[in-house]
């Protein structure tokens, strides 16, 4: 049975979630913007269980309702992998051993067990062990990173405007399988996470305290805001968006084009052959790709856990110790553990689509009621800036500074790109590779580059004005940059109604990444060929929210996160060899292609707007002498 036809579940699902929500969502509402009221009645666990039904009941919904976008015609390849297969119980838990790749099923599971083990045991070794491999990683290889993310822009820019990115993936006939708003919408949810409303509001505070050296601006003055923006564009910009997109392109290519698996290992193609990629060396980096992705998204989850509980803590002075996390993950687990076994057609691009209207509506409103003047000229300086230095940055080593924030996120960023690059070359059948990677970096970098310079700018306004400390806001809780948001929209017009949307962004965005890391991890972990079932997807789903919770109540939680970016070190050095072979599989195989600029002349030709192609021959004797 595919995706598309309704389970006994979702049905029940579907006639008790809207209930739920109109019940729940009046109390919420009621507790947002008439807080003394419901203070007095409702307590802080009870208010939090409250919200967490209503946006869980909400999106549940969504993600529930039939849908006949989603065809029931057989399908191979990549799309087949996609349709999630949902048999009985009985038959989901006899079949679920059988359906699993043993080594990229159990090695990550035994690799997080034995963590958690150690930091239970051994809290203080195993942070200084897993502390002391992340400083060696990003002082001593630094450059690696540096140099390799340099490269994957390099060669993202070639497949913007050269003749490889005229190649149609899967043939010059086939045709995309998702309009292509839905296609952006995908891709970006996806690949950005809760990241960008967790840094939105803090990162460029942190640049505008401590200056990049780069810029050599004294801290807190005029001149630091500047550079605190454009440090902030460089980190989340061009560059991160290419890490993800040149390890979608091989996958994509060699899917679509050469019928290998849709598995981060096709990457190797090139060198171990179709048949080869079930050896050791594909295991292995199948297996770092989902140790990769769990590490990262339960890290992500912890993180959005922290902020949206320090928000209700810092807003209403809502209090719900121990028992808040495990509430809060547990009601994002339903979420996007629902939203996955639905499929992309339905829980994850419906779930998609909103978290892409409320990113609107939040920027929106930013723009009518914020510093609008003061974010323009220095948003419009930074981003001339971030042009301008693009280079001269991607290259800059410079001092430890470099290291904790531009070699930290180049590295966050490749330990993230096996999940988001196996998602955007699933969704790119029928897409040409130019589309492909215009997608995968120009426009979700467009998209992130206007939300940190709205959130960046706003908060260093207030912040260098006086108008708001959400500095001190962050000091005074022990460094936690999980409030920095909260003083923020306090200081602005209709603040309940801004805290209240930023609220429910955090749930939706993470939501989205989480739902679509679980159908990867579940792509990866099944056998080759084996589409994963509801069972599969489940158990992926609450693994992850269990080492969420694990982080938050046991500890470790930059210790997991340094673990985890500790395999971008790995897939930044995959990214290179998987550029070299999609090169040498290009230049034998893919001759004859048009240049974007030979395509652009072309169509201006055939309007009647003629390019010259070549200088005219002027002859001496042609020349009219005096």
């Amino acid at each position: 049975m595919v995706a598309g036809s309704q389970s006994a579940v979702e049905r029940f699902l579907q006639r008790t979630l809207v209930p739920l929500a109109v019940l729940s969502g009046a109390v919420v509402v009621a507790g947002f913007f008439f807080p003394g009221s419901v203070a007095a009645a409702v307590s802080g666990a009870v208010w939090l269980v409250l919200a967490l039904v209503f946006f869980g009941s909400v999106l549940g919904y969504l993600a529930v309702l039939p849908g006949a976008d989603e065809a029931d015609e057989p399908v191979t390849g990549a799309e087949y992998l996609l349709r999630i297969r949902r048999l009985s119980w009985r038959d989901a838990l006899d079949q679920f051993g059988a359906r699993q790749d043993a080594v990229v099923f159990g090695v990550p599971v035994v690799v997080f067990a034995l963590f958690f083990g150690l930091q239970v045991v051994a809290p203080d070794a195993t942070v200084g062990a897993v502390n002391a491999v992340r400083d060696v990683l990003l002082q001593d290889v630094g450059l690696l990173f540096l140099g390799a993310m340099f490269i994957a822009v390099c060669y993202c820019a070639f497949l913007l405007l050269g003749p490889w990115g005229d190649i149609r993936l899967g043939g010059p006939d086939a045709e995309p399988g998702y309009t292509y708003p839905t296609y952006f919408t995908l891709v970006f949810t996806a690949g950005i996470a809760a990241g960008i409303v967790f840094w939105g509001p803090a990162e460029a505070l942190f640049h505008y305290q401590t200056p990049p050296p780069y810029f050599g601006a004294e801290a807190g003055s005029e001149a630091a805001i500047g550079g605190a923006l454009t440090y902030t564009l460089f980190h989340w910009g061009v560059s991160a968006w290419s890490a993800y997109t040149v390890i979608a392109v091989p996958i994509a290519y060699f899917v679509y084009q050469r019928g290998a698996p849709l598995r981060v290992s096709t990457i190797l193609t090139p060198f171990l052959g179709v048949d080869g990629l079930d050896s050791a060396w594909g295991k292995l980096v199948d297996t770092l790709a989902v140790f990769a992705t769990i590490g990262g998204i339960a890290t992500s989850v912890a993180l959005v856990s922290q902020q949206f509980l320090t928000g209700i803590n810092y807003q209403w002075g809502v209090t719900t110790g121990w028992l808040g996390p495990v509430l809060f993950v547990s009601g994002l687990t339903f979420i996007f553990v629902v939203s996955a076994t639905t499929g992309i057609h339905r829980g994850i691009r419906r779930i998609a689509v909103l978290n892409v209207v409320l990113f609107a509506v939040v920027a929106l409103i930013l723009v009518a009621v914020g510093p609008v003047a003061f974010v323009v000229e220095r948003g419009t300086a930074a981003l001339g800036s971030y042009v301008a230095n693009f280079v001269p940055m991607s290259l800059y080593v410079g001092p430890d500074w470099v290291a904790a924030w531009t070699v930290w996120n180049w590295s966050w960023w490749f330990s993230w790109a096996p999940f988001a690059g196996l998602f955007l070359a699933a969704l790119s059948r029928g897409r040409k590779v130019r589309t492909v990677v215009f997608t995968g970096v120009v426009a979700t970098s467009a998209a992130t580059v206007v939300w940190f310079l709205l959130m960046g700018g706003t908060s260093l306004y207030l912040q260098h004005s006086g108008a708001a400390d959400i500095l001190g806001a962050i000091a005074s809780r022990g460094g936690s940059v999980a409030v920095s948001g909260f003083p923020l929209f306090g200081a602005l017009p209709l603040s309940d109604l801004l805290v209240f949307l930023f609220l429910a962004l955090i749930v939706v965005f993470i939501s989205t990444s989480a739902d679509t890391s679980t159908l990867v991890v579940s792509i990866l972990a099944s056998k080759r060929g084996v589409a994963p079932t509801s069972a599969s997807i489940t158990f992926w789903g609450v693994f992850q929210g269990t080492v969420a919770v694990a982080v938050l109540l046991v500890g470790g939680s930059d210790s997991l996160q340094a673990l985890a970016v500790l395999t971008g070190g790995p897939f930044a050095v995959l990214s290179l060899v998987a550029l070299a072979g999609l090169t040498l599989t290009f230049r034998r195989h893919e001759g004859g292609h048009p240049t974007l600029f030979a395509k652009v002349r072309s169509g201006l030709d055939e309007r009647g707007f003629a390019l010259p192609k070549e200088m005219p021959d002027i002859r001496d004797e042609e020349i009219e002498r005096p």
